[in-house]
């Protein structure tokens, strides 16, 4: 009899839908699942295809025309010849290192920014948002940018892909906002146990926004990893460039990459098409392994970071 009256009064499979807003028929359901196949074939396929491309023997890429979806058998030939210390393994190396040294960079810069500002007796704490936030609306433009960036001679420098990017005012934002919700109870408490302002911020700030700094963080590293604008801008030695900027001269601008820029005289050397597609899977893999570990801290950090101003 109790579990007649559970199943009467549990709502049907339709009353929930009805109840969450889906109030969608069969055939739209349909529809929608097919659109969204669609959508995501049309994003997976084409990375299947270049790793597949990179990853197949030299024959059978010629034979496909360049483009193969499915490998017939596994060959790291192209893998090896770029990373076997000709251009791509050096400006690979120069990314890690920018993409490293700068990501940490913006984030010291960014967290002690937005404490201060989250700090009402911060002297010039209003003058000093102000101006982020002016710096959000208004962009310096190119021709500026390029002055002052030669004006501190970092033209040709490593230096010069960093620093201009260094601090995003939408970041600072987004992590003052995180730093002002925390109470100020355990702010005062630890003021009054003589904890300094430095110690407070070290000790509590930085601890409690561990999401809110992985989500900045992804966003700092991404941005350092991919860029390539301004290596194209102020980096006249090819030998410094990263490897964005290889990957835009050898699959952008379609040039061939001979023996000494893969580092050594290949016997076979692998097709063209192999060695551009490896690039390409070589820029793509460290974003691929480190999303995994901070997916988790998007919605956290985000959604934290903008309840109030």
């Amino acid at each position: 009899m109790t579990a007649t009256t559970d199943r009467a009064a549990r709502p049907s499979r339709s009353a929930r839908a009805a109840s969450l807003g889906d109030t969608a028929g069969p055939f739209e359901r349909a529809f929608k699942g097919i659109v969204l196949t669609i959508a995501c074939a049309l994003v997976i396929i084409p990375f299947i295809g270049i790793v597949s491309t990179s990853l197949a023997p030299a024959d059978q890429v010629n034979s496909a025309g360049g483009f193969v979806l499915f490998p017939r058998e596994i060959d790291l030939t192209a893998y090896r010849s770029i990373l076997s210390g000709g251009v791509v393994a050096r400006a690979l190396l120069i990314s890690i290192g920018v993409t490293a040294v700068g990501t940490a960079l913006s984030l010291a810069l960014t967290t002690t920014l937005a404490w201060a500002l989250s700090r009402r007796g911060t002297v010039g704490n209003r003058q000093m948002l102000l101006l982020v936030l002016i710096s959000l609306l208004f962009a310096p433009g190119l021709i500026p940018t390029y002055l002052v960036v030669k004006q501190f001679d970092l033209i040709d420098s490593l230096w010069a892909l960093i620093i201009p990017t260094s601090v995003s005012a939408f970041n600072v934002i987004v992590v003052r906002a995180f730093f002002a919700n925390i109470p100020a109870e355990l702010i005062d408490a630890a003021s009054i146990d003589g904890a300094t302002e430095w110690q407070i911020f070290r000790r509590i700030g930085l601890p409690l926004s561990k999401a809110v700094l992985a989500v900045v963080g992804l966003f700092y590293g991404v941005g350092y990893w991919n860029a390539f604008f301004n290596a194209l801008l102020y980096l006249n030695d090819a030998a410094k460039w990263p490897l964005q900027m290889v990957l835009r001269t050898y699959v952008v601008n379609g040039t061939e990459m001979g023996a000494a820029d893969m580092g050594q005289v290949v016997e076979a050397a692998p097709p063209q098409s192999t060695i551009q597609m490896a690039i390409l899977v070589i820029s793509i893999i460290p974003i691929l392994v480190v999303y995994p570990f901070l997916q988790k801290h998007f919605a956290k950090g985000m959604l934290t970071g903008a309840v109030k101003g």
